[in-house]
């Protein structure tokens, strides 16, 4: 197992529990984990990362969270489990002045995006070649229409009394300039489908995608994201036993 920290704020005492990877201590694949993690450290709070070993979980944990599986939290010593609750929790409890909230302004920044891995994993699990370009198709249309969303301004952006029209966002992520609570969610799982599809079944995010690329790259700097990514390696191992051969 592994333990990190960030911050120096003094309270409250946190502690995350993850996933570990094929060795057993580095950040294993979970998007959920990773988005608990991104949660925190845009937070700014202090907290301890504590890394799980599925294979040989231990005894202490089994005796902390008896059948669960990560992600959870210990707050202030009392355990948190579900992930979403968790996030909620953290949201509500870590709020201003001390901890920015990170909730989006628009609800579409959180809808966009929420049937792209579900396309994803159908895509990755199909085995018939026939059917290939159906799955595909569908995974393409859920990126089209994130694309979309990435590219058309949001209501700040555009300057009522300017006479120049705003036509295509230059903003940085789903919600503006800032990562929020969407990104947290989206992110890991772009980042995955990134991975896998292009290991498995040789599918890249078409380059035309401009929205799409323009956040990957802003988020790709951030170092929220990118220091909680697991490695490549952990995720196509993941999908070695999940991508079905096709035929």
């Amino acid at each position: 197992m592994e333990s990190r920290q960030h911050s120096t704020s003094k309270e409250p005492e946190i502690e995350l529990f993850v996933k570990a990877g094929l060795d057993g201590e580095n950040i294993g694949n979970c998007p959920f984990c990773q988005r608990l993690f991104m949660v925190l450290w845009l937070k700014g709070v202090k907290f301890n990362v504590t890394t799980v070993d599925m294979t040989r979980k231990p005894e202490e944990l089994k005796d902390l969270a008896p059948g669960t599986n990560p992600p959870f939290l210990l707050f202030n010593k009392e355990l948190k489990t579900d992930f979403i609750k968790i996030e909620e929790f953290l949201e509500q409890t870590l709020g201003p002045p001390t901890y920015p909230h990170l909730s989006p302004k628009y609800k579409e920044s959180f809808d966009v995006g929420s049937d792209i891995f579900a396309k994803f994993s159908a895509y990755i699990k199909n085995p018939r070649k026939e059917a290939n370009i159906n799955f595909e198709k569908a995974l393409l249309r859920e990126f089209h229409r994130l694309d979309v969303y990435l590219n058309t301004p949001l209501p700040e952006e555009i300057d009522q009394d300017s006479v120049e029209d705003v036509t295509i966002s230059k903003r940085k992520f789903l919600d503006g300039d800032h990562l929020t609570l969407a990104d947290c969610n989206l992110l890991p799982k772009l980042h995955i489908i990134k991975i896998a599809a292009k290991k498995y079944r040789d599918f890249e995010i078409p380059g035309d995608m401009t929205g799409v690329w323009r956040y990957l790259n802003n988020a790709y700097a951030c170092d929220e994201f990118t220091h909680t990514c697991p490695a490549d390696e952990e995720i196509e191992h993941t999908y070695a036993s999940v991508a079905r051969k096709m035929t």
